[in-house]
């Protein structure tokens, strides 16, 4: 046996500290490793989508069954929240997008969560969104003014347009909020409603997980779920589209942006000619031209928001 020299009594210490700080070290790398990171979703709630919802009565302060539509676009909104964090989402923020921005009972939603209300909004049904997100989701949604199917079927305004084409093509709200998702680089992961609105949606980001709560027999009648099952799916097909959201893809449009705006009556389109950022098409349709989706955006809230009785 090799007999070993003594170690000074300085360097022993000076070894068992290194020692104790190595192990410290040691201790504290697994819960550093196994730390969560920030995984962000936005929840983007229309009501004409929800369980239950197939008339006027259920989409305004007037209707009367306006005040348990609330509590039913409510629950579906939590039932996603629950989704996301199935999933392990850290961070949510939901958009009241639907009528005046003042639908969800927003005293019943979880103290973490943001939510953007009232109008206007740069980003429409999306303000708040930003490429920190890793995922979108939209509950509630309806399918366009072109297709001839789904519950309330239209395009931003019922009343006032008959179409909205980014790049020579008709989208649906859910197709330009996909388009705004898309800016950012967020992939939109799941979307409920009636059977026509979720296929129509579904046709701008392939493998999204889609949640339909209710079939489209007409404009104004359906089949549907009670608000309770409608909820359960939602949550379920959530956390999937959140747990898969790496092999969705972004539906993005890219740089100069044509937008084409028809409106039912020729007045609107008339006076919008006059700007000279804006080219008339047609008697009711209007182009312009952004340099990307965001400015499209601006444009198609300036013109809702601010748009006149024309009516000839």
């Amino acid at each position: 046996m090799r007999l070993r020299s003594p170690v000074p009594h300085r360097t022993a210490i000076r070894i068992l500290s290194l020692a104790a700080l190595a192990a410290a070290s040691a201790l504290a790398a697994p819960a550093t490793a196994g730390a969560q990171r920030p995984l962000k979703v936005y929840i983007s709630v229309d009501m004409e989508g929800i369980t239950g919802v197939v008339s006027s009565e259920q989409l305004g302060p007037t209707g009367f069954e306006y005040q348990r539509a609330r509590e039913w676009m409510t629950g579906e909104a939590l039932a996603a929240i629950q989704g996301a964090r199935d999933a392990g989402a850290t961070e949510i923020v939901v958009s009241d997008s639907h009528g005046n921005g003042q639908n969800l009972l927003i005293d019943q939603f979880p103290d973490d969560v943001t939510i953007v209300r009232s109008w206007p909004r740069p980003l429409m049904m999306m303000e708040g969104i930003d490429s920190s997100f890793a995922a979108a989701v939209f509950i509630g949604y309806h399918s366009s003014t072109a297709n001839v199917r789904g519950v309330r079927a239209h395009t931003m305004s019922s009343a006032t347009l008959t179409g909205v084409a980014i790049n020579g093509r008709q989208v649906p709200e859910g197709g330009m909020n996909a388009a705004i998702a898309g800016y950012f680089g967020v992939p939109v992961v799941m979307v409920s409603g009636d059977d026509a609105a979720v296929a129509e949606v579904q046709g701008f980001a392939p493998g999204m997980e889609g949640a339909v709560v209710k079939r489209a027999i007409s404009f104004h009648s359906a089949a549907t779920m009670t608000p309770k099952a409608g909820q359960a799916l939602i949550r379920t097909r959530v956390k999937s589209g959140v747990e898969k959201r790496g092999s969705v893809v972004p539906f993005v449009v890219g740089a100069q942006v044509r937008a084409d705006i028809s409106f039912k009556h020729y007045r609107t389109a008339e006076m919008l000619a006059y700007l000279p950022i804006v080219t008339r098409v047609d008697a009711h349709t209007v182009r312009f031209v952004g340099r990307n989706i965001l400015e499209v955006s601006r444009f198609l809230e300036f013109v809702e928001t601010y748009q006149p009785d024309l009516t000839p």
